[in-house]
């Protein structure tokens, strides 16, 4: 459940909880010339005065009994010989106050929460540790960390022992602190359902289920569902989707959503996800390795229906639409063979050559209806190539995009919200990879360089209209808890979406990357 969040300006020191959690953080001494550098200093942070005067002034000799060094991150329980409202207290360190991000802040804020299982309540003066960050920026960062790191899914345990935590009060104040408390939480919930429904087992959300719980969760949201049935998607000639999905017994579907906020002018923004509920390979059988978490191939679909969720509560005045496209991959008598053909939406005819590279053939034709809708610029998510892994990791996503303003507003929107992201080109010499002699091209290229042949098919389909493709492959699901980021589904994608239309404008002009 989400957490509820109060804000509170009295001191800290008369503020009620279970837990007072409190940031304590290292400076770098000052180095000379010709001597050995000293140890880093401890930082008290905001709060901290009080703790220190409920251990009559020990609580830096308690530190360094306990070697708590202040690493963004480290927790640790500290007594407070009952003389504070708070029952118990933790310092949680973040390191050097100076150089502390809201990102950073996320992540400290997620230690809290792990910490913080066992009671129903916390406060904390976490918001007010960097003193390069905004107040209400910091107040959003640290919304968003506890909720993200105190995220569990449970679902199906037989002994479920959920955290216990319910109540959160952020400790002071400041312009806008209240409002972006709410902004943080919004967010947070709409990123918990995107993992919600990326770690719920296949067989429990074919396509029809997640066209079902989509237009649900936008009843009184101001976004319109309009969802393609397998006869409908025939008519609308999705080649791809039709292709991809005939091997399953569950039919695709198409979700298209719409936001138009009262006053929104202009062409919209176009989100398109990835949504392929799972992914066997196709008669390109992935080996049984390969398939422990192809529950996971939808993450794309699933950030850009969360991100749409949460458009009307944070205010977003651009026009928004959301393509997702929703198939299961899987090895049947029907399913489509290696060297057949496919005609996408927008008449280009794709060789198969291998059933596996199919997420790009569900992306063309939801990107050719982007097209056709006159969108302004669009940016599709998709965990697309294991190639893409190789080359960033698990914990980047790879960007690739066919206008340098595009790109560049994009990225920037991510690094706003600590979802790291890293160009990629789409060099047009390796386009001919993708050359096919029976088809006008083929869905796979040569191995090596992968995740950009695969961002150049995808390129096929788009025209002129600035676009970005994120293959999220590698932090969509992660193998362990990394700060604010919890293993499995991490439902990557949500906030920068949600930073780019609520910030969006328009790309003016096209400028190649090639």
């Amino acid at each position: 459940m989400p957490l509820s969040f109060t804000v509170s300006t009295s001191p800290v020191d008369r503020v009620s909880a279970d837990l007072l959690a409190v940031p304590v953080g290292t400076a770098p001494a000052p180095s000379a010339r010709g001597r050995r550098s000293a140890p880093p200093a401890r930082v008290l942070g905001p709060g901290a005065e009080a703790l220190d005067a409920a251990l009559g002034g020990g609580l830096v000799a308690f530190l360094d009994e306990v070697g708590f060094e202040g690493r963004l991150g480290d927790a640790i329980a500290v007594p407070t010989n009952g003389s504070l409202r708070a029952k118990a207290a933790i310092v949680v360190g973040v390191g050097d106050p100076a150089k502390l991000t809201a990102d950073g802040l996320r992540r400290a804020a997620a230690a809290v929460a792990r910490r913080a299982s066992k009671v129903t309540s916390i406060a904390t003066t976490l918001a007010a540790a960097a003193s390069e960050v905004g107040a209400a920026d910091a107040a959003q960062a640290v919304a968003e960390g506890l909720e993200l790191g105190s995220y569990e899914f449970l679902e199906y345990k037989r002994d479920p022992q959920p955290s216990k935590l319910a109540r959160v009060t952020i400790v002071g104040g400041g312009a806008g602190v209240r409002a972006a408390v709410e902004r943080g939480s919004a967010i947070a919930t709409a990123v918990r359902w995107a993992r919600d429904l990326i770690n719920t087992p296949s067989k429990e959300k074919p396509p029809a289920e997640i066209a079902a719980e989509a237009r649900t969760l936008m009843r009184g949201r101001g976004v319109k569902v309009e969802v393609l049935d397998p006869a409908q998607i025939r008519q609308k000639r999705l080649g791809g989707l039709v292709g991809v999905g005939q091997g399953s017994a569950q039919t695709p579907r198409f979700v298209k959503l719409t936001y138009t906020p009262a006053g929104a002018r202009g062409r919209p923004l176009a989100l398109v996800g990835k949504g392929v509920v799972f992914d066997s390979g196709g008669l390109s059988l992935k080996p049984p390795g390969g398939m422990e978490t192809m529950k996971c191939d939808m993450s794309g679909a699933a950030a850009v229906i969360a991100a749409m969720s949460a458009l009307k509560d944070l205010g977003v005045r651009s026009k928004v639409t959301g393509y997702v496209p929703l198939v299961e991959n899987m090895p049947s008598g029907t399913a489509i063979r290696p060297g057949d053909v496919l005609r996408i939406r927008n008449g280009k005819t794709v060789e198969v050559l291998n059933t596996d590279a199919e997420g790009r053939l569900i992306l063309a034709d939801a990107l050719s209806l982007a097209v056709e809708d006159d969108a302004a610029a669009i940016v599709d998510l998709a965990t697309l190539t294991g190639a893409c892994v190789v080359a960033l990791g698990e914990k980047i996503a790879g960007l690739m995009g066919n206008d340098d303003a595009w790109s560049a507003q994009v990225r920037d929107a991510a690094d706003r919200v600590g979802e790291r992201v890293w160009p990629l080109p789409l060099p047009t010499d390796y386009r001919r990879g993708i050359d096919s002699s029976v088809a006008d091209i083929k869905n796979v290229g040569p191995r090596e360089g992968g995740a950009l042949t695969a961002g150049l098919f995808l390129q096929e389909f788009v025209g002129d209209v600035p676009w970005v493709h994120l293959d999220i492959a590698g932090p969509a699901f992660l193998g362990g808890d990394d700060g604010y980021m919890t293993k499995g589904g991490t439902g990557f994608g949500v906030r920068t979406l949600l930073e780019l239309a609520a910030t969006f404008d328009a790309p003016k002009a096209k400028a190649s990357t090639a």
